[in-house]
C-alpha cells in the first residue's frame, strides 16, 4: 500500500519572525494528531529553513535517533557531549540522544540554511549518547541506524533514471528536490510516500531528483 502525503499537507511551524521556518510531516508540538504520530520507527521528518544568524538554542533530547541531511548552506551543531561540527550539503549527521543530550543548531553562515531532520524511535532505551558525521555520502550507499533498526538510502536520479525501493515492512520516501514517479504517483519536492509491505517498486526520476528513502521493519507492538 502506498499513501502519499503532499508538501502542502505538512504542519507549518517555526518562528518566522526569528528567521525559522519549519514544515512537519508528523504530529509535532502544538500540531497534535493522534492518527499521525509515526510510521515504522520514523517519528518526525521536518523540513527546516534558517535565515543567516538564526537557530535553535540549547534544548534537550532523549531516547531518539536524530538524522540530519543538509540541502543548502551550513549547519553548526554543538552538544553537551563536547561535539562542535559544521555540516554541509552532502553530509549526513546522526545524533543518538540515548539517555539524554542537549544540543544547539544554528546557521552561522552568511546565506540561508535548509535541512531535513528525521527522528526515529530506538528499539531499546538507555545507553550513552553518540554522534557521527559522514562527509559526502555517496549516492545509493545505505546508512545504518542500528539503534532504530533502520537503513537510510540516498537516491539521486536524472530524468528517466530508475532505482528500486527496498522491499520492506515499511519504506518512507521523502523527495528533497526535483520530482519522481512511484507507481501511479508523481511526487515533487516536499512530498512523501509511506509504503507498507511494498515489493518490486521503483522510483523514476522526472526532474533532477534527490530522495531520502528509509527502509524499516514493523512498528514495535504492531502487526
Amino acid at each position: 500500500m502506498i499513501q502519499v502525503r503532499r508538501a502542502g499537507e505538512r504542519y507549518r511551524g517555526g518562528e518566522p519572525e526569528a528567521g525559522i521556518e519549519s514544515w512537519h510531516a508528523f504530529s509535532f508540538g502544538p500540531h497534535f494528531d493522534p492518527d499521525n504520530l509515526r510510521f515504522g520507527a520514523l517519528m518526525a521528518c521536518n523540513e527546516e529553513r534558517l535565515a543567516a544568524g538564526a537557530g535553535f538554542d540549547e534544548h534537550p533530547h532523549r531516547e531518539t535517533e536524530i538524522v540530519t541531511w543538509v540541502v543548502e548552506g551550513e549547519l553548526t551543531h554543538r552538544d553537551s557531549a563536547g561535539h562542535e561540527t559544521t555540516v554541509r550539503p552532502g553530509d549526513l549527521q546522526r545524533l543518538s540522544a540515548a539517555g539524554g543530550v542537549r544540543h544547539v543548531e544554528r546557521n552561522d553562515g552568511a546565506g540561508p540554511l535548509r535541512f531535513v531532520q528525521m527522528w526515529l524511535a530506538p528499539l531499546e532505551f538507555g545507553g550513552e549518547p553518540a554522534y557521527e558525521v559522514v562527509r559526502g555520502i555517496a549516492d545509493g550507499t545505505p546508512y545504518a541506524v542500528p539503534r532504530a533498526g533502520a537503513l537510510l538510502h540516498l537516491r539521486r536520479l536524472g530524468d528517466g533514471e530508475r532505482t528500486a525501493v527496498p522491499d520492506a515492512a515499511r519504506a518512507y520516501v521523502h523527495v528533497v528536490r526535483g520530482a519522481v514517479r512511484l507507481g501511479p504517483h508523481d511526487l515533487e519536492a516536499g512530498d512523501a510516500a509511506r509504503i507498507t509491505d511494498g515489493t518490486g517498486l521503483e522510483l523514476k526520476g522526472l526532474a533532477g531528483a534527490e530522495c531520502l528513502v528509509w527502509e524499516m521493519g514493523e512498528e514495535p507492538g504492531r502487526g
